[in-house]
C-alpha cells in the first residue's frame, strides 16, 4: 500500500502562524455543512482563538509526566476538539480527564475515608461500598470530598467548582450559546493539570493516608497512641473534623472488628481536642438518624464511640433534629445536581414543613440549617428555581439575630465563598444582606454589613482580606 505524504504546512506549529492549516481544514467543513444544508454560523470558534491554545499548549503540559501524557486519553480528545474549533467539546473533555484523575485518586486513597466526608445523606452512604460505586458520586460530591480529605487544595476547589460551572453552562454537556475563548480554555487547562492531574499530596494527607490503614491493619498501643497524637497538632480545623467523621464511619460499620473499633479508642481522645462544635454536633445527629432508622448496629456502635470521650451531650433531645438534618441533605443534594429547577422545590417545601413557622431550630444544626438556606438562596450560579425561593424567603425572613449573624458570615464558608465567583450568586448575596439586615441589633455587625457592601474587590476573594479576618474571628464568639 502506497502512503500518501502529508505537506508540511498540514502540520500545527504554534511558532509561525503560517504554517497552520485551519482555515484550509475549516474552509472544507463549512463548503460540506452547506452542501448538506446544515447551518455553517456559530459552529466553530474562529482560528485566532485556536492558534492561542496551540501557541500555550507545550508549556501547559510541561508539568505532566511521560507516563501521565500517555494515560491522558480525554486530553488528546481535548486537542482534537481544539483543532476542530469545538470549544465547548474541549472543555467537556477536559473535566471528563480531571474527574478521572479524582476518581483515580480516591480509589488509591481511602475509598470508605472518602464517602464518609464527601457523603452527607446516610442513606447514600449505607448504598456506597467500593470503586464500583464512585459512579453513584456527582461531580459536584466529588471535588467537595475531594477537597475535604486533602486530594485537592481549597484553591484548587475553588477554581474546579468554577469549571464544574462552566462544563455545565457552556460545554457540550448542554446546548448552550456561549462563547469560549482560547486563553480561557488554555487557563482551565493549566488549572486541571495544575490542581489535579499532576498534583503532589501534600504531607498531612499523606500521613492520614497511613494512619488510616494502620488503624485497618496494626494493633496500635497506648504508647503508640500517644506518638500519633502529636501528628494531630500539625492538623487544621478542617482536617481534624474530617479525620473525626472518618474514624466515625470507621467505627460504625457493622464489618469493622473489634480490633479496630480498639484502636480507635486510644486514639480518639487525644483528637477530640481538636474538633469543633458543629463536628461534633453532627456526629450526635448522626446517632440520632441510625435511633430513628432503627439500625440498631450502628447505632450501638456510634454509641459507644460518643461514650469514649463523654460526649453523649451532643445526642439530640428528639428526632426533629435528625429529620430537619435529613430534609438539608436531600435539598443539598438536589440543589448541587443538574434537574435542581425540577428537584428543589418539593423538597424546599418538606424543609419549611419540619421547620414551622418559627426560626427555632435545634442547636444542634442551626449552623448547617442558615448555611444550607443561604446555598440554596444564592442559587448554582445560572438561575434561579423560582418554585423554591419564595420558600427559601419565607424562611429566611424567619431568622433570629443568631441565625442572621451566620448567614452575613456565611462568607467565610468554603462553598458559599466558592459560588461568590458568579455575578448573580453575588446579586442574591448582597439581597440576603438587605433582608436579615433589620434582624441586626448589634453594631459591630452592622459595620460589618456596611464594610461588605462597600468592598470592591470580588465577594469571593473577601474571606481572605484580612481586616474582615479579624472582623470574623471577633463576631463568630457572638454565636452560640
Amino acid at each position: 500500500m502506497k502512503h500518501e505524504m502529508i505537506p508540511a504546512t498540514s502540520s500545527i506549529n504554534p511558532h509561525q502562524k503560517e504554517n497552520l492549516n485551519l482555515k484550509e481544514i475549516e474552509s472544507g467543513l463549512m463548503t460540506y455543512l452547506q452542501e448538506m444544508g446544515l447551518p455553517t454560523q456559530s459552529v466553530l470558534v474562529p482560528v485566532e482563538h485556536r492558534i492561542n491554545v496551540f501557541r500555550n499548549l507545550p508549556s501547559s503540559l510541561e508539568r505532566l509526566s511521560n507516563e501521565g501524557k500517555s494515560n491522558s486519553l480525554y486530553i488528546s480528545k481535548f486537542v482534537a476538539a481544539v483543532t476542530a474549533g469545538l470549544f465547548d467539546s474541549a472543555l467537556n473533555y477536559l473535566w471528563d480527564e480531571t474527574i478521572n484523575e479524582l476518581r483515580n485518586r480516591v480509589i488509591h486513597y481511602d475509598i470508605n475515608y472518602f464517602f464518609d466526608n464527601a457523603v452527607k445523606s446516610q442513606e447514600k452512604r449505607k448504598r456506597l461500598k467500593d470503586e464500583s460505586d464512585l459512579d453513584k458520586i456527582d461531580d459536584s460530591e466529588l471535588i467537595y470530598g475531594s477537597r475535604e480529605i486533602g486530594l485537592i487544595s481549597e484553591l484548587g476547589f475553588k477554581h474546579l467548582d468554577y469549571i464544574r460551572y462552566m462544563r455545565n453552562w457552556a460545554s457540550a454537556a448542554h446546548p448552550n450559546q456561549n462563547e469560549l475563548t482560547g486563553l480561557q480554555l488554555i487557563s482551565w487547562l493549566e488549572t486541571c493539570i495544575n490542581e489535579v492531574i499532576s498534583l503532589p499530596l501534600s504531607n498531612i494527607t499523606i500521613e492520614i493516608k497511613k494512619l488510616l490503614t494502620n488503624i485497618k491493619v496494626n494493633t496500635i498501643s497506648e504508647e503508640e497512641a500517644k506518638q500519633i497524637a502529636t501528628f494531630f497538632q500539625d492538623f487544621s480545623k478542617e482536617q481534624a473534623n474530617n479525620l473525626a467523621q472518618g474514624l466515625f464511619g470507621i467505627y460504625t460499620r457493622h464489618d469493622t472488628t473489634v480490633q479496630v473499633r480498639e484502636n480507635i479508642h486510644r486514639l480518639l481522645p487525644f483528637l477530640w481536642g481538636f474538633v469543633d462544635e458543629e463536628t461534633r454536633n453532627l456526629l450526635g445527629v448522626k446517632y440520632g438518624k441510625f435511633v430513628a432508622n432503627n439500625d440498631q448496629d450502628e447505632q450501638n456502635n456510634a454509641r459507644s464511640f460518643l461514650e469514649v470521650v463523654n460526649a453523649e451531650s451532643y445526642i439530640p433531645d428528639g428526632l426533629r433534629a435528625t429529620e430537619i438534618e435529613t430534609a438539608l441533605e436531600n435539598l443539598l443534594s438536589a440543589h448541587r445536581g443538574i434537574n435542581n429547577f425540577y428537584s428543589e422545590p418539593p423538597l424546599a417545601r418538606e424543609l419549611k414543613r419540619l421547620v414551622g413557622d418559627s426560626s427555632q431550630v435545634p442547636q444542634q444544626i442551626n449552623t448547617n440549617y442558615v448555611n444550607t438556606l443561604v446555598e440554596v438562596f444564592l442559587t448554582n450560579g445560572n438561575g434561579v428555581a423560582w418554585d423554591a425561593e419564595t420558600i427559601y424567603l419565607e424562611l429566611i425572613r424567619q431568622f433570629n439575630a443568631n441565625q442572621a449573624l451566620i448567614a452575613i458570615l456565611s462568607f467565610d464558608n468554603e462553598i458559599i465563598s466558592s459560588r461568590l465567583q458568579h455575578s448573580l450568586c453575588q446579586k442574591k448575596y448582597k439581597e440576603l444582606l438587605e433582608i436579615v439586615r433589620v434582624k441586626v441589633t448589634s453594631q459591630a455587625v452592622l459595620e460589618l454589613i456596611n464594610a461588605i457592601e462597600a468592598f470592591n474587590g470580588p465577594l469571593d476573594k473577601i474571606k481572605k482580606d484580612s481586616s474582615f479576618e479579624r472582623k470574623v474571628n471577633a463576631l463568630k464568639q457572638i454565636i452560640q
